[in-house]
């Protein structure tokens, strides 16, 4: 005997407990492009603020040799390992190899959460 999905042994319907609250609505995905700089301030749970990247052109990277840092111009991306599409969208975002004036870095932070984007050059 088969059953329809969402219905009862007897016929009856399962129904919802409750609603769901606000705090507990899936958010939109951001997504940190290649472009001039933009940023939004958005409430976080506490009351607290959040700045989020929309955009950006420049990287802080890190040399593993010297240990030393510099703010450079993204060029392109060259690649995400996590889904090969994002690279033709110039998508940013953590694991994703861009070419900078400084040569190919890894990005190792979420841009989207922290309103930056920090990476660790390649040794080619």
């Amino acid at each position: 005997m088969t059953t329809k999905r969402g219905k009862k042994i007897s016929g009856g319907r399962y129904r919802k407990r409750r609603k769901r609250k606000a705090y507990e609505a899936v958010a939109k995905p951001r997504v940190v492009l290649l472009g001039e700089e933009k940023k939004k301030k958005i409430r976080i749970t506490g009351g607290k603020i959040k700045i989020i990247l929309l955009r950006t052109n420049r990287v802080n990277v890190m040399d593993p040799k010297t240990h030393k840092a510099k703010s450079v111009q993204i060029k392109n991306v060259i690649d995400v390992p996590s889904n090969k599409f994002l690279a033709r969208k110039n998508i940013l975002m953590k694991g994703a190899v861009i070419d900078t004036e400084a040569g190919k870095a890894k990005i190792t932070n979420r841009p989207g959460q922290e309103g930056c984007v920090q990476a660790v050059l390649l040794s080619d």
